[in-house]
């Protein structure tokens, strides 16, 4: 899921879906932004695939399930933990450190082009050293 995730937020969300994604990248008071649609997206495509394979139990319903997983992952590192939308997660964690600078690097630059670190979970070891 991490590596098309990276793929989904490297060519689409900084591509074509910028127009939606951009709101993640701009200072906001609001506690919503246009960018929460993609989880309401992806939550819908999730629960689509369990639902039309919930007898079967073949791959769909899996996908379905590895989105639904990969999503509440997503959640708590990426919006919990990194953009600390809610206050009550901190941790001294290196790895998870270095999560949360990869993705202060990936903010750096507020633009739709030159982004780094497109991924969550994947971190280079550079930034895992420094």
């Amino acid at each position: 899921m991490e590596c098309l995730s990276w793929f989904i937020h490297k060519y689409l969300f900084h591509g074509p879906l910028w127009f939606m994604h951009k709101s993640h990248h701009q200072k906001s008071e609001s506690f919503f932004e246009w960018n929460d649609l993609f989880a309401l997206l992806f939550a819908g495509a999730s629960l689509y695939l369990m639902y039309i394979d919930q007898d079967n139990l073949s791959y769909r319903f899996f996908v379905g399930l590895g989105i639904t997983f990969y999503g509440l992952i997503y959640f708590i590192v990426h919006d919990w933990f990194v953009h600390r939308r809610f206050k009550t997660f901190k941790s001294n964690n290196a790895y998870l450190q270095a999560v949360r600078k990869a993705h202060k690097i990936h903010h750096k630059n507020r633009g739709k082009e030159k982004g780094k670190a497109f991924g969550l979970l994947f971190v280079r070891k550079a930034v895992l050293k420094s």
